[in-house]
């Protein structure tokens, strides 16, 4: 059993050394971080309900979750096919494609679930200062 628990440890240090590695090449990675973290400060700043913040917290996963993935298919495709190869480019850019489609399913999501909150706060900020 404390060899199943010790194998865990070492596999959530793997995990963390990938994280750590898109964190820090992949400036697509920064501009998810950024957003994120935008949108749970209006997030906080609106008190969004505890469903919207469950769907939040799993549109941001799914952005960085393809954002992973996309970064290994290149890091894989780049050391089986270090020249240029038609169907090396095809995998890029299918990766990058699963990265394109999460993140602007995100900007819609984000949207229908701040948009309205966020209308009626700056509503009533305005009109009070009208």
């Amino acid at each position: 059993m404390k060899n199943f628990f010790d194998s865990r440890i070492v596999s959530i240090g793997h995990a963390f050394r990938g994280w750590h590695y898109v964190i820090r090449t992949q400036k697509n990675a920064w501009i998810h971080s950024a957003i994120a973290t935008a949108v749970f400060i209006l997030g906080l700043w609106l008190r969004l309900p505890a469903r919207d913040w469950a769907v939040i917290i799993l549109t941001t996963a799914v952005v960085f979750a393809a954002e992973f993935m996309n970064t290994a298919i290149e890091t894989v495709v780049d050391l089986a096919s270090p020249d240029h190869h038609p169907l090396a480019k095809v995998g890029k850019d299918v990766g990058a494609a699963a990265v394109l489609v999460a993140a602007l399913a995100a900007i819609l999501i984000g949207l229908l679930i701040l948009g309205p909150p966020l209308w009626n706060k700056l509503l009533l900020l305005f009109t009070f200062y009208s």
